[in-house]
């Protein structure tokens, strides 16, 4: 079988690797040269744990290719991916135009049967625009389906070699053969191949999102609650972790705005519904906490402070989550913008995000090279993303750098009676305000 993969980001390069890990031939195809280039010359362009190896493996021995050229890459295929990404206006409609542009192209070139597969969010209705955009250059057999992609960043290799779900919307049977044939060695461990209609697929990827940014909502409110009423969010979330009718995902920390496509997709959700003349309030009001979070945050820092002006802040992860260099929608960056329009200066570090970083943020910003560097004459540290390497560092030798021994925690990686022993003002997330305010007075 040979594929052809239209986007080379995140769910591209993903999918398009470790489908070639079954020994499937895969052509992705991209418009940035400089990015193709750099693929073609052996050079991963993302960070994912154990992405790296797979794209060695099948890079090297020829199942990995990569081009500019859209009808180079559709040649031959059998199957054609559409995973490049989905601009969103403010209002939450999907802008279309180049998906259905790679659409016509698709049109002009194929000359027997392929399925085109949707594999990025798209609002319900786009593939009947994708069939209608290639129908107008050619009128022989195809199939346009979704195939909404499920990928967790930081476990993406993971997800998609060993998928506990994959949705296929479609009701053409010879589709249905394809995508089974194609999928059949991910499925080994009897997790299933959903088959349903088109318009369910398109939406249960929405649904899905938003349903884990509403628990990461709701924790958010709790881990607000607790520190007014002297409780740990900690504590209760090991609760509810032991209950398996809530389960465990997405309560690690209620911290956090998510993953970048949770807030993008509560949009989309929302203007969907605005279309049928339909109001989804749960939504609203998810959106609103998860945006509203950094402000709250920032309400430590002021109780703190008084002033922001002037002060200088080391900043510990920009990624999103940890094991990615996605910045989409960080905490960290609105964190960041809403500190310097207060007049202070920030310092950052990330382990693999900073290139990203530097691409938005310019020289608004100074990037370190380590994270203890970034810590020289800070007056208060944040830790914005979870990475392991800030879990056990020496608190002795930060305090020697910075002016005051002040740190704002959004991930809760240290214990309280820890850092009262150590002598740092702490601030954490959801656990009592009793004990942080009793480090400082």
């Amino acid at each position: 079988m040979r594929i052809a993969i239209v986007g080379t980001g995140y769910i591209g390069l993903v999918a398009g690797i470790c489908l070639s890990e079954t020994g499937t031939q895969v052509c992705c195809i991209d418009d940035d040269e400089n990015k193709i280039n750099h693929l073609k010359n052996g050079h991963l362009s993302i960070y994912e744990p154990g992405l790296e190896v797979l794209f060695d493996h099948n890079f090297k021995n020829g199942r990995l290719k990569f081009t500019i050229n859209m009808n180079q890459g559709f040649d031959g295929a059998d199957i054609i991916f559409l995973t490049q990404p989905v601009p969103y206006r403010k209002d939450g409609s999907a802008d279309l135009k180049y998906m259905l542009e790679v659409a016509e192209q698709i049109g002009r070139h194929i000359t027997r049967y392929v399925v085109i597969a949707i594999k990025c969010s798209v609002p319900v209705g786009t593939a009947e625009k994708v069939r209608s955009s290639i129908f107008r250059h050619y009128q022989g057999p195809f199939d346009v389906i979704s195939n909404p992609e499920f990928l967790c960043e930081g476990h993406a290799v993971e997800c998609f070699m060993k998928a506990e779900q994959i949705i296929i919307g479609t009701n053409s049977e010879r589709a249905k053969k394809v995508m089974k044939e194609l999928y059949e060695p991910f499925v080994r461990h009897e997790n299933p191949i959903l088959f349903m209609d088109l318009h369910s697929a398109e939406l249960t990827k929405y649904v899905a999102n938003a349903f884990l940014a509403t628990k990461n909502s709701f924790m958010n409110e709790v881990a607000n609650l607790c520190e007014e009423l002297d409780a740990d969010i900690n504590e209760v979330k090991k609760g509810m972790n032991s209950d398996e009718r809530i389960g465990k995902h997405f309560l690690s920390r209620g911290t956090s705005d998510g993953e970048s496509c949770l807030q993008k997709d509560i949009k989309a959700l929302m203007h969907t519904a605005w279309k049928m003349n339909n109001e989804l309030k749960i939504l609203e009001a998810v959106s609103e906490v998860n945006a509203n979070q950094h402000h709250y945050f920032l309400k430590k820092m002021l109780r703190h402070f008084d002033n922001l002006q002037g002060k200088h802040f080391a900043v510990w992860g920009i990624a999103c989550k940890s094991e990615t260099v996605d910045i989409r929608e960080a905490p960290a960056l609105s964190l960041i913008k809403l500190l310097l329009e207060k007049g202070a200066t920030i310092s950052a570090f990330d382990p693999v995000a900073l290139p990203n970083v530097s691409k938005i943020m310019g020289d608004k910003i100074q990037l370190a090279g380590s994270f203890y560097d970034c810590l020289d004459n800070a007056d208060a540290l944040i830790i914005t993303t979870e990475w392991d390497e800030f879990k056990t560092p020496d608190f002795d030798y930060m305090i020697t750098l910075m002016n005051e021994p002040v740190i704002f925690d959004r991930c809760n990686l240290f214990e309280l009676p820890l850092m009262e022993e150590k002598g740092f003002y702490y601030y954490s997330i959801g656990r009592s305000l009793v004990n942080q305010l009793n480090l400082v007075l």
